[in-house]
């Protein structure tokens, strides 16, 4: 099957591949059962050894690892797998070796299950306590090898810690032969968990893998809760860890590491210990963290769990309940909600009882910590800041209604343009967090929702980038829970506001993250309020894969959303306002784009109220404002003209008298403060786009100060022209300002004025500076046919000149590209000097057949390929436009050398060129409309390459286009030009084009092999190309190399037969041209040649031989290994030996 039909394929067949594809990626069991368990039942065999250990733990990774996506898939055999495991753990024959290797199969399952699932399945009855200490106290703390063995040790004892006795029980006589006192189990655990808790730092106690957190393999706050423990050791240990805490500097990794493993034990303590038991030591613990000051560490870590132990200190204080004062949207069930009608709040029977606890006192240190978590608000790291987002909502749900609402208000102040970009987010999380748990109450709405809508457009400009997308992100999450939270009889005021908000930000946001966050949070907004306007349409147009391209937001996206009178204004206010002063130059342009195309929704509002205000802002201060406003004025004045085209008026019709003088002055005003590098593309977009409106300039003064702008941006286009926008939007103004405004009512161009400009033009092609020859060349295309009129000589002879000049010196490419691209709009058919006819036609060709074999080579590579590829495509375009209207004038001579060019382009090593080189070479063969005349071999050509080729050939890979090109080798039209391409092709060092191109010649060569008559022509149409090119190495080299490799497959065979053939006496000839060659490469490729050369008969073999021995005194050491190549070829031939012996 070819590649075409692989693609296009069977249906059914797609159908079976799809199938193949899920049954491969999703298991449907643990199928290694087999292959497991005897791999751990060869653990004893092979603990002793290092090597087949390490070997079989990488084999049980692997098998595991194939199950991290399925894991409930190993459930069913857990229990055996740690069963074989845990025995020869338990055994006590087992050496430590093997003891270490079962627990690092045990580490594994835990990392592929997760050690929540995976713990319970590890022993934890009374008789399993004292095993495990004895192991654990056996263990080396610093022993980095065997921290597996540590970590499922760990492990394995917070879960016997869950047993229901009391474990002084566990204990039995302390004291041991008189003399010796045993330690209590209960303070040996508690000193183990302290030893964990201090070398948290450690791998072995502190990662867990399963999930890539910091994770305590032992539950410290299930043992110190238990009623034996607490009763003893709670307040010992509380003070422990506060004397760590206060003791750790924090001024290595080692002691931040142990600081963080004191904080989250505390946490956790505080976290699942019963308020009663810590209530006394809440004070004291807080008291400590305010003089430990962590809030103003560096280390984001210890921010962030000093904010989760202050939360936790803070609902330690407080007493646990429900606010009765709190907003419920009602029942969270489907089935409540389907039978009773939604209400804006419900009560509840404990609602009278819990307004009797409103009363109660709220300690002191309360506000001691919600202090703390606003400070965490502002934090600069994420993690901080949502970690006191969540503190503020667990905190503010016990508090009184005055007092909470005092928090709420607090959370509003950070929204302040004097605040960081960090406090914005904070407070945008904080406020998700209260809506979310019904603790920001309607009445707040009116105060959250501006500040909200203020949010989605937060973006300030830091250094060479901007900051605020967080915001944004965040205050999309706080519509999606004020959406879930809210009635929708609470949010009908505000859903329009909401809604055009989050459109104008899944939209017109410059943050890809940030359109689909805000895409996402409007469905759901839509989907629970239900009052969303336009809901199902809007969503469907921007969903999340379709606010993914910036540039189908803004162009498309944009115009269909506007087609609703509910977001039109909204829409085009926010692009006037936050994105034409935007300071990303993209959005600026993006965004006077996305004006145009909304003009016709609202073309009074536009021409009303919209240029009025950005005619203002066009003279304003501001750069980035001006910028986007002289933009947005051409792109809004040119869209009412297309709109008062529509219903036969004039531009003149819907824009006042006053905003016309004001756009013809914008020039004026703009020049007096300086016309700085970023203005100038401005104004010539709004010269191009007045140009196009036709405006009442003629005549005018400003016509002469525009042509002066356009005349002296090209004169110094190098000074702001990055050579790929700013001059095509110089270039398309000129176009557009001669087409309008330098044209008579008999369609003739003003003499004085086109001499000028042609003149100013031709002589900025011999500029020094490379885009002012772009420019010029390009203001030459373009230029209007009656600007060009009795001047078509006068400006082709300028471009030919600066071509041939700038070719011969190697420089200027890009300038010689853009002369020729603009040679298809200066030469359109008819008249000698006006026009391209017979008598210039050939002069013309000629240059673009000239201009297709430039191969410029600099530091970028094969910069000579632009020119090629602007040659061929203007090649196409004139000759079917001569084709078209005069083909009596294409000479078979000229199509011949065209068709031959692209032929030998076709051949090329580069997939790009050649590609682009062959696509034209089959359209213009199979052109019909019209027909493209004098096409040598076009039968043969049409049976090689027939209709379906067109769409089927893909140039780019070599496996396909080389078996095409080598068949032109067979027309005698085409041997020439396709051969010299293919020896490049060939002989290259790209070695997938070098395989698949020698494979198709020399499939061709065995076609002709036994053909005297063929092969003869073939080597002499070879020979000739080698002689024109001996001093192209671009040429020479590969063509030496392709012919090395002809000789070594003995594709001149039949030749070799006659002696002193003149094929080879001719080869030999050319080849000792090159014996004074300076470039190594080409010399080693004439050895290769002179070691082919050796199978012919004569007098010629021993001329090779001769040459091969003078290369062995050659200057450069590295052409001495032609003796190796001599050796090799005399031990294959007989009568060499006697022919080297006479010759020395």
């Amino acid at each position: 099957m070819d590649l075409s039909e692989a693609e296009n394929g069977s249906p059914e067949g797609g159908e079976e591949e799809v199938d193949a594809i899920i049954k491969t990626c999703v298991l449907g069991g643990f199928s290694e059962c087999s292959e497991t368990r005897t791999l751990i039942g060869s653990l004893p065999e092979i603990h002793e050894d290092d090597r087949a250990g390490e070997f079989a733990v990488q084999k049980f990774r692997v098998i595991m690892d194939r199950y991290q996506d399925q894991p409930h898939l190993l459930d069913p055999h857990l229990e055996w797998v740690t069963d074989m495991l845990l025995n020869l753990v338990r055994n006590e024959n087992s050496p430590p070796s093997l003891v270490h290797l079962s627990f690092q199969f045990l580490y594994v399952i835990c990392k592929v299950r997760g050690y929540k699932v995976f713990m319970q399945l590890l022993p934890h009855e009374v008789a399993d306590v004292h095993p495990v200490l004895e192991m654990i106290s056996r263990q080396d703390p610093t022993d980095l090898k065997t921290w597996e063995t540590r970590y499922m040790l760990l492990l394995w004892l917070s879960m016997t810690c869950l047993i229901p006795f009391d474990l002084s029980r566990l204990d039995g006589h302390l004291e041991s032969e008189g003399v010796r006192v045993k330690e209590p189990v209960m303070e040996r655990i508690l000193a183990v968990a302290k030893v964990s808790d201090v070398r948290r730092h450690e791998h072995s106690c502190m990662v867990s893998h399963n999930n890539g957190r910091y994770q305590k393999p032992i539950n410290l706050e299930e043992f110190m809760t238990r009623p034996d423990v607490k009763q003893k050791h709670l307040g010992c240990f509380l003070d422990w860890s506060l004397t760590s805490i206060s003791q750790s500097s924090g001024d290595s990794m080692i002691e931040i590491r142990k600081l963080d493993g004191a904080l989250q034990s505390l946490a956790k303590l505080f976290k699942h210990g019963k308020r009663d038991d810590f209530l006394q030591y809440a004070p004291i613990v807080l008291r400590n963290l305010e003089q430990k000051r962590l809030s103003e560490s560096s280390e984001a870590m210890l921010r962030k769990i000093h904010i989760k132990l202050i939360q936790r200190l803070g609902l330690t204080f407080l007493k646990p309940r429900l606010a009765a004062w709190r907003y419920e949207r009602g029942s969270r069930s489907l089935a409540a909600n389907l039978s009773v009608s939604h209400t804006a709040a419900t009560v509840t029977p404990e609602t009278k009882t819990q307004e009797q606890e409103e009363d109660y006192d709220i300690p002191e240190e309360v506000e001691t910590v919600i202090e703390h978590l606003l400070v965490g608000l502002k934090d600069k790291e994420t993690v901080v800041r949502w970690s006191a987002a969540k503190g503020i909502g667990r905190v503010t749900g016990r508090l009184p209604k005055e007092l909470a609402d005092d928090v709420v208000g607090s959370v509003l102040d950070c929204f302040s343009f004097q605040e960081t970009d960090n406090a914005w987010h904070g407070g945008c999380l904080a406020l998700a967090e209260l809506g979310r748990r019904g603790l920001l109450l309607p009445s707040r709405l009116t105060d959250v929702v501006p500040l909200i809508m203020k949010a989605l457009t937060y973006d300030e400009k830091r250094g060479a980038c901007s900051v605020g997308s967080n915001v944004r992100d965040a205050a999309c999450y706080v519509c999606w829970s004020f959406s879930r939270a809210y009635d929708p009889k609470e949010l009908q005021p505000f859903v329009t506001q909401i809604a055009s908000a989050l459109l104008i930000t899944a939209v017109f946001d410059r943050n890809i993250n940030c359109r689909r966050a805000a895409s996402v949070k409007m469905f759901y907004t839509f989907l629970h309020q239900g009052t969303f306007p336009h809901g199902i349409d809007i969503v469907t147009a921007a969903d999340y894969f379709a606010v993914g391209m910036i540039n189908n937001c803004y162009l498309n996206i944009s115009v269909f959303i506007a087609g609703f009178p509910e977001y039109t204004k909204s829409m085009i206010e926010h692009l006037i306002s936050r994105k034409i002063n935007h300071w990303d130059g993209a959005i600026r342009l993006l965004a006077t784009k996305a004006l145009h195309n909304l003009t016709p929704q609202a073309p009074d509002y536009m021409a009303t109220t919209v240029l009025p205000q950005l005619l203002t802002t066009a003279v304003g201060v501001d750069l980035h404002s001006r910028h986007g406003a002289i933009l947005a004025c051409g792109e809004i004045t040119y869209a009412l003209y297309k709109v008062a085209l529509r219903s036969n008026r004039t531009v003149m019709d819907l824009i006042s008298p006053e905003c016309v003088d004001a756009l013809k002055n914008i020039h004026n005003l703009v020049s007096e403060q300086g016309v700085l590098t970023l203005m100038r593309p401005a104004i010539c977009s709004l010269i191009e786009k007045l140009s196009l409106s036709k405006m009442p300039f003629k005549n005018d003064p400003i016509i002469t100060a525009w042509q002066s702008l356009i005349d002296d941006t090209l004169k110094t286009l190098h000074l702001f022209s990055s050579g790929v926008k700013e001059d095509f939007i110089v270039i398309t103004a000129l176009s557009a300002l001669c087409e309008e405004f330098y044209q008579d009512q008999e369609n003739q161009a003003d003499t004085q004025i086109q001499d000028a400009l042609i003149s100013q033009y031709l002589e900025g092609l011999m500029s020094p500076q490379l885009l002012t020859r772009c420019g010029s060349a390009r203001a030459l295309g373009c230029l209007p046919r009656f600007m060009i009129h009795s001047k078509l000589k006068q400006i082709f002879g300028g471009l030919e000149q600066m071509c041939a000049v700038s070719q011969k010196e190697g420089n200027f490419t890009e300038a010689r590209r853009d002369a020729v691209r603009s040679v298809t709009g200066v030469c359109p058919d008819g008249s000698p000097d006006s026009v391209l006819c017979s008598e210039n036609v050939v002069e013309v060709f000629s240059f673009l057949l000239c201009s297709i074999n430039d191969y410029t080579t600099d530091s970028r590579g094969d910069i000579g390929a632009w020119v090629r590829k602007a040659a061929m495509t203007s090649l196409q375009e004139i000759t079917l436009m001569v084709s078209s209207s005069a083909p009596e004038i294409l000479s078979p001579n000229l199509v011949k050398s065209m068709m031959c060019c692209l032929a030998q382009q076709a051949a090329q090593q580069n997939d790009h060129y050649r590609a682009h080189a062959g696509n034209i070479f089959l359209h213009l063969l199979h052109h019909t409309e019209p027909v493209v005349p004098h096409i040598p071999h076009k039968e043969e050509l049409l049976s090689i390459f027939p209709a379906e080729t067109i769409t089927s050939l893909n140039w780019n890979a070599p496996s396909q286009a080389f078996k095409y090109i080598t068949q032109l080798l067979g027309l005698p039209e085409y041997q020439y030009h396709t051969l010299l391409g293919l020896s490049v092709s060939v002989g290259g060092i790209t070695e997938s084009t070098a395989h698949h191109s020698s494979q198709s010649l020399f499939a061709f060569l065995k076609g002709i092999q036994k053909d005297i008559d063929a092969l003869t022509q073939f080597t002499q149409t070879l020979l000739r190309i080698f002689k024109n090119n001996l001093q192209n190495d671009r040429v020479s080299v590969p063509l030496l190399m392709m012919l090395s490799q002809m000789l070594a497959n003995n594709v001149f065979e039949i030749l070799t037969t006659q002696e002193n053939h003149q094929v080879c006496v001719d080869l030999l000839g050319l080849c000792k041209e090159l014996r004074k060659s300076r470039n190594v490469a080409k010399i080693r490729a004439c050895i290769y040649v002179y070691c082919g050369l050796i199978q012919f008969e004569g007098d010629v073999r021993k001329k090779v031989l001769s040459q091969l021995l003078m290369l062995l005194c050659h200057t450069f050491p590295i052409v001495s290994s032609a003796h190796l190549y001599l050796t090799v070829d005399f031990l294959h031939c007989n009568e060499g030996l006697s022919s080297l012996i006479h010759i020395l």
